[in-house]
């Protein structure tokens, strides 16, 4: 069985089908990764809706694990079996997609009705590309922050730290009292990033980053990116993070499992952790669960209300190759409705439209470090190209693995960065 065909019959296994009524002739296949069993029934219900509106319709739902999509979207783009709607984070891998004719313009639906002045304005910055909209913005804002037990933190009279140097006492704590003090799966190398991402942005600001992966006279080996590897590998030392963290998988509950027993304290993640918690386990959501912003180091350069990563964690993009691209298109509009913006926000996101209310003091939290925030570092393995993301990731998992200094680490990434853009 070649590759391909292994994948499409991985997405009829995976397939959840929802055909509107018998004898409906015109089809939709819609990937998302939304994979865990409320999440998943909850985007049904509203695929059901746009059935119900469109009865000669069927829609081939398929949610599919995080990196198992990204293989699988590739080669289905790759060999124009690509699906009519996919989930996207935008950026430099999606606009490969743009620049490869795969995309559909949607540019003129946006404006019709004026219906994209019903998102806020900082949604449309990874999607916008040559001054046209490529998706639409559905899923919940997604910033990474520091998730901590709550129940450990008062056991050991610990409190939630403003500055790194704090932050590097509460790991010397936990340490000692025999806790891990910080949680982490870097199996698939991103969740690791976080922790390089948000000390470059510390210590550098966010322009060191944009400065650099622009090549507008930065370097990636300048010195915040030199400093934040050598951070990052004192909290290694430390023994901050489990045994074995590089081989541990973050889609399977991994790192989640030692936050849910107490084994761990903390971990460093995107605020979809809200809804994958109270899904996985309500009682620790409610009880236990807390987070505080990424502390602020000492002499960086980073703004105080700075963050890592999007107003919306999630997009939708509809492909070029879909037979129904205005129905596809209001197949998403389902997604992101009144109706559907109520259920995302029970369901634990921050949706990426005007106007909201929360009755969840967590949400209302995040929604109001996220409304402050003067700059929103996008994730950098969605702001740079695909090869070079790929680069950047191998360095940092090997930064945690001791296998490679600072200095030669930022060295090799901007080596990297050099031969690709060719300047």
């Amino acid at each position: 069985m070649s590759v391909l065909s292994f994948c499409l019959a991985s997405v009829v296994i995976y397939s959840d089908r929802a055909y509107s009524a018998s004898g409906a002739t015109k089809k939709i296949v819609f990937w998302h990764i939304t994979t865990d069993e409320v999440g998943k029934k909850m985007i049904q219900n509203q695929v059901n809706r746009f059935l119900k509106a469109h009865p000669d319709f069927k829609v081939e739902v398929v949610p599919l694990q995080n990196d198992s999509f990204k293989t699988k979207l590739k080669i289905a783009m790759g060999s124009n079996q690509a699906p009519d709607v996919f989930v996207t984070w935008g950026g430099g891998p999606f606009f490969e997609y743009v620049r490869a004719g795969k995309v559909k313009d949607i540019t003129a639906y946006m404006n019709e009705n004026n219906y994209k002045n019903r998102f806020v304005e900082a949604a449309f910055g990874p999607i916008t590309y040559n001054k046209k909209i490529w998706a639409v913005p559905v899923e919940g804002a997604g910033v990474s922050l520091v998730w901590y037990n709550k129940e450990i933190f008062k056991k050991y009279n610990l409190k939630v730290p403003t500055t790194y140097d704090e932050f590097l006492n509460i790991v010397k704590t936990l340490k000692s009292k025999g806790i891990i003090p910080i949680t982490l799966a870097n199996k698939t190398k991103w969740p690791g990033c976080f922790w390089y991402w948000n000390l470059v942005n510390k210590l550098g600001g966010a322009s060191a980053f944009e400065k650099a992966a622009e090549r507008t006279g930065g370097s990636f080996a300048d010195q915040p990116f030199i400093k934040a590897g050598e951070m990052l590998q004192e909290l290694v030392k430390m023994g901050a993070f489990p045994k074995g963290f590089n081989g541990l998988d973050w889609d399977t509950g991994q790192s989640r499992m030692l936050l849910y027993t107490g084994k761990a304290a903390m971990e460093l993640m995107g605020t979809w952790q809200i809804p994958i918690v109270k899904a996985e386990k309500k009682e620790f959501y409610e009880k236990k669960l807390d987070f505080f912003p990424f502390p602020n180091i000492k002499g960086g350069k980073g703004d105080p209300t700075s963050l890592v990563g999007m107003a919306s964690s999630n997009y939708y993009a509809v492909t070029t190759s879909c037979k129904y691209p205005k129905e596809a298109f209001n197949m998403i509009q389902y997604l992101i409705d009144d109706q559907a913006v109520k259920e995302r926000i029970d369901y634990g996101q921050i949706p990426p439209v005007k106007g909201l209310k929360f009755t969840d003091p967590m949400l209302q939290k995040v929604y109001n470090i996220v409304t402050k925030a003067k700059t929103i570092q996008l994730w950098w393995d969605q702001y740079l190209p695909p090869q070079l993301a790929e680069t950047h990731k191998d360095i940092v998992q090997s930064l945690f693995g001791l296998t490679i200094t600072p200095k030669a680490a930022a060295e090799k990434m901007e080596k990297a960065a050099k031969d690709y853009f060719k300047k």
